[in-house]
């Protein structure tokens, strides 16, 4: 059974960010790093994440 996945780009002049979001456990991996490495500032986490609680 194939599981749903959804891709998604955003581009800014000439940076680009592409995201891929799969059913899983909820863990956040940023260039194959933890997201609470990745993002060490717990206020920037937050924002980062509200929109994602929101769902």
């Amino acid at each position: 059974m194939n599981a749903v996945q959804y891709y998604g780009t955003g581009r800014r002049k000439t940076s680009v960010a592409r995201v891929r979001l799969i059913p899983g456990t909820g863990k956040i991996t940023i260039n194959n790093r933890d997201f609470e490495e990745y993002i060490p500032n717990p206020a920037t986490r937050l924002d980062i994440l509200q929109p994602l609680t929101l769902t």
